[in-house]
């Protein structure tokens, strides 16, 4: 990452030596490949530069054309799980420490027991022959089922079809081609189906390979950015799990103890309500970067301060991730033993999350009334009355005003 960087750099002047920068074959995408996309574009969407990808890779490609008939199965890739939930869910292939592991271990507990999260149940790969074993686990049992549950969450269940490899793809035990080729191979022999293999291949090959060159393109100052002006403080509850919202409870809870959250308990759970509350996006980045184990600056400043907090201003997503407590109910069952109702803006069985979300509405109007995507929500707020949103307002201060306090149930 930059502070990598920068510190290699300042080592390197103080001997007296040359530096010399070679590419890392790690990637997809060199940085000065990534500038060459980037020059002259007014915007830098993840759509076409995963297009462009996908033709230079030939990754999931027949000729010139898309397997499947289509770039993109992102549509597919949105269903909740049915009432019961996840039915026939394999558990992911665990590696239990070996001897240089639990003495890592032991000495992480006597020198930092007292800090945040626990150890108790580490068991990533750590081997080159463990990453393959996770990878050929994925492709086999939970793949098939990825792409149409990726954005499901259920309560108790952190794996559900993900493949746990971010980490090993971070410390360069797998190559993110390998990872690729895999995925494409399980749909070519009919394995799997295209949209699930399109949609891992998208958050690699796509995603990954994007968030990087954002990254290196913008830094060192694109970790400051602020444009919507947040400045509240992160809630303590982030620290401990200890919430009486029932989402953030079950994702904060297993962060703390698996150092693992998938990706939308990130951008819509942790960082959706972060984002609604107002809080400043370098404490959330700071969290982030502290909790999980693949959170690499690089990858996760990215997604944090772009995608999460909407804090570069839309250079990276066009619009806020924003929405009211009704989504994490369609896409989850945590609303049904949650205290609050995420069908109420106002009162004290008000979901958190509904009401930040009209108030964070009402607070950014005017700059997003004319957006072209957010619009349509702004009028949506327009249509309430006056003591509506006034209402709104006050239980949005009474929220923020019991969190400062150390309220993990406002």
């Amino acid at each position: 990452d930059f502070r990598v960087a920068q510190a290699l750099a300042a080592a390197v002047r103080t001997a007296g030596i040359t530096l010399e920068e070679r590419e890392d074959g790690h990637f997809l995408c060199s940085i000065a490949d990534f500038g060459r996309w980037a020059a002259g574009r007014k915007e830098l969407r993840l759509e076409y530069f995963y297009r462009w990808m996908r033709r230079r890779t030939g990754l999931l490609m027949d000729g010139d054309q898309p397997a499947g008939g289509a770039w993109n199965f992102d549509a597919e890739n949105r269903a909740g799980f049915p009432k019961g939930g996840p039915r026939s869910l394999p558990a992911p292939l665990a590696f239990p420490p070996d001897a240089n592991t639990r003495a890592v271990i032991e000495l992480v507990e006597r020198r930092f027991g007292s800090h945040p999260g626990s150890l108790g149940r580490f068991d990533w790969p750590l081997t080159r022959i463990d990453a393959l074993a996770a990878l050929d686990d994925f492709v086999q049992h939970r793949l098939p089922h990825f792409g149409r549950y990726q954005d499901a969450m259920w309560s108790g269940e952190p794996w559900l079809y993900h493949s746990r490899l971010s980490a090993a793809l971070n410390l360069k035990l797998l190559s993110p081609l390998e990872a690729c080729r895999a995925a494409e191979q399980a749909f070519r022999a009919g394995r799997v189906p295209v949209a699930a293999a399109e949609g891992f291949i998208r958050q690699i090959l796509g995603w990954r390979e994007y968030v990087r060159g954002i990254y290196w393109r913008h830094m060192p100052g694109y970790l400051e950015r602020n444009a919507l002006g947040a400045r509240e403080p992160l809630p303590g509850f982030y620290w401990t799990g200890e919430t009486g919202m029932a989402c953030l409870a079950d994702t904060l809870r297993q962060t703390l103890e698996l150092g693992y959250a998938h990706h939308i308990q990130r951008l819509m759970v942790t960082g959706l309500f972060a984002q609604l509350l107002g809080v400043e996006p370098q404490q959330v980045h700071a969290w982030y970067l502290a909790v999980y184990v693949d959170a690499v600056e690089w990858v996760e400043a990215p997604n944090v301060i772009g995608m999460s907090q909407h804090a570069d201003g839309g250079l990276m997503a066009s619009k806020p991730y924003v929405a009211t407590g009704k989504y994490v109910a369609r896409m989850s069952n945590h609303c049904g033993s949650c205290r609050y109702d995420p069908a109420l803006s106002t009162g004290p069985r008000a979901c958190p999350f509904t009401t930040l979300y009209w108030d964070f509405l009402d607070r950014h109007a005017a700059r997003f009334r004319e957006h072209p995507r957010l619009a349509l929500q702004v009028r949506n707020l327009d249509r309430l009355d006056e003591s509506t949103r006034t209402a709104i307002r006050e239980r949005a201060g009474e929220v923020r005003s019991r969190i400062a306090a150390g309220d993990g149930s406002p």
